[in-house]
């Protein structure tokens, strides 16, 4: 059985201040995401169709790609006419294995209801199947807005919409990336 000793001099027991402990110092965004095990090789596809909008979406995946331990010149930037002809391009991208991720970009607008959402539907199948025939992950950032006008307020809009969504893709490509290296490890060593 475990006491405490007691200095017998003393019959009063010592009460002690609170000690403040000092708040918590945020991680460096540097360190705060994992590191890869090999090197990473992005290809991103833009749209240069509402150019000013959809370049918000660079911008801010530049920035948080960066962030997750792949620099700006691990990133090859393309530009094609508009959203219809990026999943040409990605297949053709893919297809050379240069690259371990490839992300697109656009902005569908006009044209009515049906071409837009047409288009759209087909950007966005176009890149699923290239991302499952070649094993090289696509990531969409090709949005279709339900009403688009051509109004300094929608630009205003849809350029910060653009940065958030550069944000998302860019956490999501550096996620999926981590997760594919683990699995190919994985299944190299037999374990999957």
């Amino acid at each position: 059985m475990n006491q405490m000793l007691q200095d017998p001099q003393t019959s009063q027991v010592e009460i002690s201040q609170p000690t403040q402990t000092p708040p918590p110092v945020p991680p460096d965004p540097a360190t705060a995401h994992p590191r890869f095990a090999k090197p990473q090789r992005v290809a991103f596809v833009q749209a240069c169709w509402h150019r000013d909008v959809v370049e918000e979406c660079r911008i801010a995946f530049l920035e948080e790609i960066e962030a997750r331990h792949i620099t700006r010149a691990q990133v090859d930037l393309f530009e094609v006419p508009g959203s219809f002809e990026i999943p040409l391009h990605a297949q053709l991208l893919a297809k050379t294995r240069r690259y371990t991720a490839i992300v697109a970009a656009g902005l569908v607008v006009d044209g009515g209801i049906y071409r837009h959402e047409f288009v759209a539907d087909t950007v966005i199948k176009a890149l699923m199947d290239v991302q499952l025939k070649t094993e090289v992950p696509v990531f969409s950032a090709v949005l279709t807005p339900q009403q688009f006008h051509d109004s300094a307020v929608h630009h205003d809009f849809f350029r910060k919409h653009f940065v958030i969504k550069g944000i998302e893709v860019a956490e999501a490509c550096a996620n999926t990336l981590h997760s594919l290296e683990r699995l190919r490890g994985q299944v190299a060593a037999g374990i999957v």
